[in-house]
């Protein structure tokens, strides 16, 4: 009910496209657009082609927002998480804080399936990665995990220890003293090692709340 719920609130936030024809994928847009497709027959047999593009970084207004386009035409925007309604089910998408956490497709018998992502993104690259050399693709997935694991336990407590290092904090629950001190260049490093196992995980639709920034997002 909970899932039918978001899904429904979702899809009145879509509106009509404009009918404006789909850019193409640019080398320079790599970590700054998602574009994936999906082939459906519509409802009179014939195969069309519908893609979601998403400008990360947003649009000319600073919205982030996922464009739904049909056989190469705009047919609806919607601010996200969004749900468009296509022949046979409906295409989800949403965002997290280093890429798309979901870009998928529900029958309306509740089956799923995710989205292939356009050959020249990269989402596109790192599915081909999985394919062709699929041991390095493996490794670079348990990697990301590891490092994530790594940066939650070494950088909560020091979270936690300045969070109650302020005073209406520390007035109401008391001072924590983290047992983990690391230096700051450690932190920094610790830092940039998490932001790309997240991107990593971002590149495959790969996301948990603990482990890739859920913690600090909004639930919409």
């Amino acid at each position: 009910m909970w899932q039918s719920w978001k899904r429904n609130r979702a899809a009145r936030r879509v509106k009509p496209g404009d009918g404006r024809r789909l850019q193409r994928y640019r080398w320079w847009q790599p970590f700054t657009r998602t574009l994936f497709h999906l082939r459906l027959p519509d409802d009179d047999g014939e195969q069309r082609t519908w893609s979601v593009d998403v400008r990360l970084w947003g649009d000319s207004d600073g919205e982030v927002r996922a464009q739904l386009y049909r056989d190469g035409h705009q047919h609806a925007v919607s601010t996200l998480p969004a749900a468009f309604l296509v022949p046979g089910g409906t295409v989800e998408v949403a965002t997290s804080t280093f890429g798309l956490r979901r870009c998928h497709f529900v029958t309306d018998t509740g089956r799923e399936r995710q989205l292939r992502p356009d050959p020249a993104s990269a989402e596109g690259w790192r599915l081909r990665l999985e394919r062709t050399r699929p041991r390095l693709g493996r490794a670079l997935g348990i990697t990301s995990v590891v490092v994530l694991v790594v940066a939650l336990l070494l950088g909560l407590p020091q979270l936690a220890e300045q969070i109650t290092s302020i005073p209406p904090v520390a007035e109401r629950v008391g001072t924590f003293e983290s047992p983990i001190a690391l230096p700051s260049w450690l932190n920094i490093g610790l830092l940039v090692t998490t932001v790309l196992a997240s991107t990593e995980r971002a590149l495959r639709l790969r996301y948990h709340w603990l482990l890739d920034g859920g913690l600090f997002e909004g639930e919409d």
